[in-house]
């Protein structure tokens, strides 16, 4: 069967994987974002797909927009049986779903309907699901809205953060997509219509969304630190005062408001003003929340490296009383 492959982030790299390396699949083309500016020097990187398919000695396309008469030309020409699209990063025409005969299947990493969009790894954990999974897909022209093939699910560990929950969702859905197909295709998997009922959006991560609120409990929070880690992360801030002691040659310098970013934390029970830190010692920084409290385990200052809380105190001391906001 030929098969073209669109895909750019990580997550898809493991169903491209899959498929190459399965006889029953001739991979025509693999197609991928444009290479973009990365770093202070703005040099040009691939992305994750482009370098495993080159690594595969695959052929790469590179259109600017899947909207482009000249890209979709190329697909007419090659002319695949089925088109499977992995975390792409642009909704496709009916243009060029209407040019393979099988049509084109998508790798979803949630359980459709809920968690439609960008971000179905993270909002699942930020919401506290206890379970999530892959979606094999037929696409239409909505969002995320397609008939469904065949579901996996897998728990949500309260160890996972978005990293790990993505890793082993790459590996489910590439494995679900090669059990799939030929079932598909023979006619012997049919299409089911999303459920009616249930549907949800997981909106593009931004940076602010990382931003902790000491008002909410502290289990909200938790979830949020596992679900945007390690992008963008969950922060607050502190005021300090950096610098010398104050003398004649070193004017004392004012309270500035610092970043730490907090990677690792376990919930308790222990109450206080929300913010306040109740204790700072080798085993924690202990923080109230709005309900409950966090023991801050692994943090980063500004500028600095992630250390234990013990390494970070011993050089840079937080004192019980202090607020985060």
């Amino acid at each position: 069967m030929k098969v073209v492959f669109m895909g750019t982030a990580e997550l898809s790299c493991a169903s491209l994987e899959q498929l190459a390396a399965d006889r029953a699949f001739s991979l025509a083309a693999v197609v991928t974002q444009p290479d973009k500016p990365k770093g202070r020097e703005l040099k040009l990187t691939p992305s994750p797909v482009k370098v495993l398919a080159e690594k595969l000695r695959l052929p790469v396309l590179q259109p600017l927009k899947a909207r482009d008469e000249q890209f979709i030309n190329q697909l007419r020409e090659l002319a695949p049986d089925l088109l499977v699209v992995v975390a792409y990063g642009q909704i496709l025409p009916q243009a060029i779903l209407d040019v393979p005969p099988q049509g084109c299947l998508n790798v979803h990493t949630s359980l459709l309907p809920q968690y439609r969009g960008a971000a179905p790894i993270q909002w699942a954990i930020a919401n506290g699901d206890p379970e999530t999974g892959v979606t094999i897909m037929k696409m239409d022209a909505g969002l995320d809205t397609g008939p469904i093939l065949s579901v996996r699910r897998t728990a949500i560990l309260p160890t996972d953060d978005s990293q790990s929950l993505h890793d082993r969702l790459a590996r489910l859905g590439a494995e679900l997509l090669v059990e799939t197909i030929p079932g598909y295709v023979a006619g012997k998997i049919v299409p089911q219509p999303q459920p009616a009922a249930g549907g949800s959006y997981a909106s593009k991560i931004k940076k602010d969304d990382g931003r902790i609120d000491w008002r909410q409990p502290a289990q909200t929070i938790g979830n949020r630190l596992r679900a945007f880690t390690p992008w963008p992360g969950a922060f607050t801030s502190w005021s300090s005062t950096l610098g010398l002691p104050a003398s004649k040659d070193t004017p004392r310098t004012e309270p500035k408001n610092q970043m730490l970013k907090i990677w690792k934390a376990e919930v308790l029970p222990q109450p206080g003003v929300p913010g306040t830190i109740l204790a700072a010692d080798k085993t924690g920084i202990i923080v109230a929340c709005g309900q409950g409290a966090l023991r801050i385990s692994e943090l980063q200052r500004e500028g600095g490296k992630r250390l234990s809380a013990e390494a970070f105190l011993a050089g840079c001391p937080l004192k019980p009383g202090a607020v985060l906001v």
